[in-house]
C-alpha cells in the first residue's frame, strides 16, 4: 500500500486499489481503543435517472434509501444484529449523494470488517420482505412529513431549484415507493454497488495490509461501468420561488432561507470552493460576525442558528436557518449585511473578521480528525469528488480575502435568495411540498 504523510495535521494515510479497482484507505491513529469502517457507494436519493449499457433508466424517488434497508436482510438473518452481537455498533445512512454502511467495535474488528463487505456485496431479497419494508418505510416517511426541520428543509429545496432531484425526499413518497420491486433493488445493487463506484476508508489503531487482505478476500466482483448521472436541465441562479410557508405545531418560526451557488464538477477546485463558501457564510452571519451578534442580542436569532455551505447532485447553495419571531427580518438583515460587506468602506474590517474566521475554522477541522466518522466520511466523499480529504487544512489556509468576496458577490446575490418558514399552527402543507 501506498503511504502518505501529512505534517502539518500529523496524519499518516495508506491507501491502495484492489485488483479490481476499488480504492481502499486506512487512516492510521495508533493508540485508539476503538476502530471504524466506512464502505460506501457513490449512488444516492438524487441518483434515480441513469445511464447504463446504453440504456436510460428512470427509478421511482427513494430507491437508493430503500436499498439501504434491505442489504442488512442476508439468507441466515440480518447482519445488523450479527454485527451488534458481536460486539459493534453498526449503522448505515443515505443521503442525495451517497448511501454508506459503517460500525465502529473495540474488538473483533477484522471480523467485523469482513461482515460489513459480505452482506453490503451480497443482495438478498424477496418479494415478500420487499412488501413488509414498504409499510416500514412508509411509517418512516409519514414521521418525516411531520418533522418542522423536513419541512422548512424542503420547502427551501423547491423554492431554490425547479427540477433536480435533490430538491424532493430521499425515502421518497408512499406512492413513489410502491411502485419499488425486488427486481427494481437487484438491478440497482449490480449498477452501483460495484468497485467502480464504491470505496472503502477505515479509520483506527489497525494494521493497513490486514484491512487491504481481508478486502481483496472478500471483494472479489469484477469491476463494472460507473453510470452516467442525469439531474435534468441545468438550473437558474434565480429561485424557482421567493417565499413558501407551512403550518405545523411548533411553539415558535423555524425558517432557512438560501441561494443558489454555482459548483465544480470534480477536482481540488470542488474542495476549494466548499472551504471558501462556508467561508463565506462565517463571514456573512457566523457566531462571531457583527450580524450574529446584533440579531442574537435582540432575540431575532437564537443559539440553533447555523449557516452552511452544501451541494449534492450537481447543485450547491449557501443557506442559514434556526428558530426566530420574525424571519423575514432575518432575511431582510442578512442581504443588508451581504451589501454592506461588499461596500468598499466595509472591506478593511470585513478582511479583518475573515482573517480570525479562517483560523477559527482552521482549528475545527484539525479537531475533527479525532471524530472517525467525519473522517471517514469526508475521505469517501472526496474519493467519489476526485480530491484530497486531508489537503483541506492547507488549502483553507490559502484562501484569500479576494476570492471569499468573490464568491459572495457570484454567488449570495440578496435577489436569488428564498425564504421558507413552519409557523406555529395546525398543520397545512406548504405550496409545492
Amino acid at each position: 500500500m501506498k503511504s502518505k504523510g501529512y505534517g502539518a495535521i500529523r496524519e499518516q494515510v495508506y491507501s491502495d486499489r484492489l485488483p479490481n479497482g476499488m480504492p481502499v484507505f486506512v487512516v492510521k491513529k495508533s493508540g485508539f481503543y476503538k476502530s471504524y469502517a466506512f464502505f460506501a457507494t457513490d449512488y444516492g436519493g438524487a441518483d434515480r435517472r441513469f445511464k447504463y449499457g446504453g440504456e436510460w433508466i428512470d427509478t421511482p424517488e427513494g430507491v437508493a434509501h430503500f436499498l439501504e434497508h434491505k442489504m442488512f436482510d442476508t439468507e441466515d438473518g440480518n447482519a445488523l444484529v450479527t454485527l451488534s452481537a458481536n460486539g459493534a455498533q453498526p449503522n448505515a445512512f443515505t443521503s442525495g449523494g451517497i448511501t454508506a454502511y459503517h460500525f465502529e467495535s473495540t474488538e473483533k474488528f477484522e471480523e467485523n470488517l469482513k461482515i460489513l463487505l459480505e452482506f453490503v456485496s451480497v443482495p438478498y431479497f424477496t418479494e415478500e420482505s420487499v412488501k413488509k419494508e414498504q409499510g416500514i418505510i412508509g411509517q418512516e416517511i409519514r414521521m418525516s412529513e411531520d418533522d418542522p426541520d423536513y419541512a422548512v428543509y424542503y420547502g427551501l429545496m423547491k423554492l431554490l431549484f425547479r427540477s433536480n432531484p435533490a430538491r424532493d425526499s430521499v425515502a421518497g413518497t408512499i406512492e413513489s415507493i410502491a411502485e419499488i420491486t425486488g427486481e427494481t433493488l437487484y438491478r440497482c445493487h449490480k449498477i452501483f454497488y460495484n468497485p467502480s463506484n464504491m470505496c472503502l476508508v477505515v479509520a483506527g489503531d489497525v494494521e493497513p495490509e490486514s484491512v487491504f487482505g481481508i478486502a481483496k478476500k472478500v471483494l472479489t466482483a469484477p469491476r463494472g461501468a460507473v453510470p452516467e448521472r442525469d439531474y435534468g436541465e441545468p438550473e437558474s441562479r434565480a429561485p424557482a420561488g421567493v417565499r413558501a410557508e407551512a403550518k405545523m405545531e411548533v411553539s415558535e418560526p423555524q425558517f432557512m432561507l438560501g441561494a443558489s451557488a454555482g459548483w465544480p464538477e470534480r477536482g481540488e477546485t470542488r474542495l476549494r470552493c466548499e472551504l471558501t463558501g462556508g467561508l463565506a457564510a462565517e463571514l456573512i452571519a457566523g457566531e462571531s460576525s457583527p450580524l450574529y451578534i446584533r440579531l442574537y442580542s435582540e432575540g431575532l436569532i437564537k443559539s440553533d442558528f447555523t449557516g452552511v455551505f452544501e451541494s449534492v447532485a450537481g447543485i450547491a447553495y449557501t443557506l442559514f436557518g434556526g428558530s426566530s419571531p420574525n424571519p423575514d427580518r432575518v432575511l431582510a438583515e442578512i442581504k443588508d449585511e451581504i451589501r454592506r460587506v461588499l461596500s468598499p468602506q466595509a472591506r478593511v474590517g470585513a478582511e479583518a473578521l475573515l482573517d480570525r474566521v479562517k483560523k477559527a475554522e482552521y482549528g475545527c477541522r484539525i479537531r475533527s480528525l479525532d471524530s472517525f466518522p467525519r473522517v471517514c466520511s469526508g475521505a469517501a466523499e472526496a474519493c467519489f469528488g476526485g480530491y484530497d480529504f486531508f489537503a483541506a487544512a492547507d488549502i483553507l489556509r490559502g484562501i484569500t480575502a479576494a476570492e471569499v468576496f468573490d464568491f459572495i458577490s457570484e454567488n449570495m446575490k440578496p435577489e436569488n435568495f428564498a425564504l421558507s418558514v413552519v409557523s406555529p399552527g395546525t398543520a397545512k402543507p406548504a405550496p409545492g411540498l
